[in-house]
């Protein structure tokens, strides 16, 4: 189904969430959202409600240009629109495509459960990332992990990349390059975790803020479809994408820039030895040449989520975050960021 044939008369009586009338989920239309999509839709129906996937075409699935000039967000606005109009009545969104300015239209209902945020290597013979000889020719599209790959100091040659999941494994495939690395969670999605020769660990690379997350997002003004919704929510979850994006807001910074972030909620012990849950935040921002990486963390209460990813936002600006990024924004262009549910093959 299209969000065009979704674009029908309808008896305004008739309830939503019935046989027939199914609530409409919005989704681009390659496997990997078809697969996200798919999950929500499925918990949906579990919980005794009719649900149904509507494809909307966006215009970075149309076009080959990099981000930077086709606009961070291009690949939700097409599904915002639909929800907009009342053509879908949900959208499903990974996370970390969502521009980090909010829309008052509409409301993130749900986070559900987020799948391992790490980034993962595809290489040739199996090889993890110390083996690769240097001069290795290794694909990314975000300049983040270029940034953090070159950090490393390997002599690997970072090229950038386009296309969704299958068209990059199949560089390494097929010769043209020696590795590639993705997001693990898009990876784990489309159940191709056979391919990953390494997942990488945060003290290598962080992953983007948000990564491995999706957001489920509907209309302010359908506060029926809001509590529904709120049912596939993940508190955990939730309080560590509000700081790591809190993060991202406060350094002024879209999703192309290299930030990495990831935050966890963690058991700890109180002064009275009792176990409490804790947030922990990490966060670094990249030189693209990879000469210079800020790091920093922070630990606090769930509850503070936002407050901490700020905090810690103020700490990497004070060690030289804003010069960073800005002598970053030239070099940046080199790196189009897509997100790996394109549908160009």
């Amino acid at each position: 189904m299209t969000a065009t044939d979704a674009m029908v008369h309808e008896d305004h009586t008739t309830r939503r969430g019935t046989a027939d009338a199914p609530w409409r989920i919005g989704t681009r239309g390659s496997l990997l959202a078809l697969t996200q999509a798919g999950t929500i839709r499925d918990a949906l129906i579990a919980g005794g409600q009719q649900a149904e996937l509507v494809v909307v075409k966006t215009a970075g699935d149309k076009s080959s240009e990099p981000v930077e000039k086709i606009g961070v967000g291009v690949f939700t606005a097409a599904l915002r629109h639909e929800l907009a109009i009342g053509a879908v009545d949900i959208a499903v969104h990974s996370y970390k495509d969502l521009p980090t300015a909010p829309d008052p239209q509409f409301v993130i209902a749900a986070i559900p459960p987020r799948e391992d945020p790490r980034d993962a290597l595809v290489a040739r013979d199996g090889m993890v990332l110390g083996e690769l000889p240097a001069g290795s020719r290794v694909g990314t599209s975000a300049a983040r992990r270029a940034a953090q790959l070159r950090a490393l100091g390997l002599g690997l040659e970072i090229l950038p990349l386009r296309g969704n999941i299958d068209t990059r494994i199949r560089k390494v495939a097929d010769g043209e390059l020696d590795a590639v690395v993705i997001a693990r969670a898009g990876v784990a999605r489309i159940d191709r975790l056979d391919e990953v020769t390494e997942s990488l660990e945060p003290v290598q690379m962080l992953p983007a803020p948000a990564q491995g997350a999706l957001a489920v997002e509907c209309r302010t003004d359908d506060p029926d479809l809001v509590t529904i919704l709120s049912a596939l929510d993940d508190a955990a979850t939730r309080a560590a994408i509000d700081a790591e994006r809190a993060l991202l807001a406060y350094l002024e910074a879209g999703c192309t820039a290299p930030i990495g972030a990831l935050a966890e909620v963690v058991e700890s012990l109180d002064d009275d030895g009792r176990v409490v849950e804790e947030l922990s935040l990490r966060g670094c921002v990249a030189a693209i040449d990879g000469s210079d990486v800020l790091r920093a963390s922070v630990v606090g209460s769930p509850d503070r989520a936002e407050e901490l990813g700020r905090a810690l936002a103020r700490e990497l600006l004070e060690l030289g975050a804003r010069e960073l990024l800005g002598a970053n924004r030239e070099a940046a262009q080199t790196f189009t960021h897509p997100s790996p549910m394109e549908n160009d093959k």
